[in-house]
């Protein structure tokens, strides 16, 4: 009986990892769950997170951060993701965009935290400071971390006021407790 149990995960594992879709045509569309800067004039602060691509979002989240400065018309995003070391960038990457909700390769996001107005304006600064410091900025291991997990963790470390709460799915979130 424990071999067809084995046998039967086995399959479903395997039927899971051979997918026809392919991250080069998951959707990346907005979420449509930020506030649009052409719209929301005040600071704005946001943390995401969406399943991982492919079986690993069975276990665990992607997240990232976001923040708007008040009167901005884009969001500056900061997120580690692991294949920029395989290419010899660092792991952290920062961009700006009208759309930080954005899929994360097929998978929706769901809001960790928002904060706007005057506490956000005052919080931005930090974070900023925060992402400067960030100490495994060219680092990536899957597990542990340091990941995407350990990277907003940190930051909600650095800058306590946020009161983040990461979600229980955060793989490589404790890896933050290291430094």
């Amino acid at each position: 009986m424990t071999k067809y149990i084995g046998l039967l995960f086995i399959t479903i594992l395997l039927s899971a990892c051979s997918t026809n879709d392919s991250w080069r045509t998951a959707s990346r569309e907005p979420a449509g769950i930020a506030p649009a800067p052409e719209i929301e004039k005040e600071a704005v602060i946001e943390f995401y997170a969406a399943d991982a691509y492919s079986w690993r979002g069975w276990f665990a989240v992607h997240t990232w951060v976001a923040t708007k400065e008040k009167n901005a018309t884009e969001y500056t995003v900061y997120e580690v993701v692991g294949w920029r070391v395989n290419r010899g960038l660092p792991a952290l990457s920062e961009y700006k965009t009208a759309t930080p909700d954005r899929y994360w390769f097929g998978a929706k996001p769901s809001k960790v935290l928002s904060i706007t107005g005057q506490k956000a304006e005052a919080l931005i600064p930090k974070i900023s400071d925060a992402v400067k410091r960030y100490p495994w900025a060219n680092e990536y291991t899957v597990f542990p971390g340091p990941n995407s997990n350990t990277f907003p963790t940190w930051i909600g470390q650095q800058v306590p006021e946020l009161d983040l709460d990461m979600p229980f799915n955060a793989i490589g979130s404790g890896y933050a407790n290291k430094k």
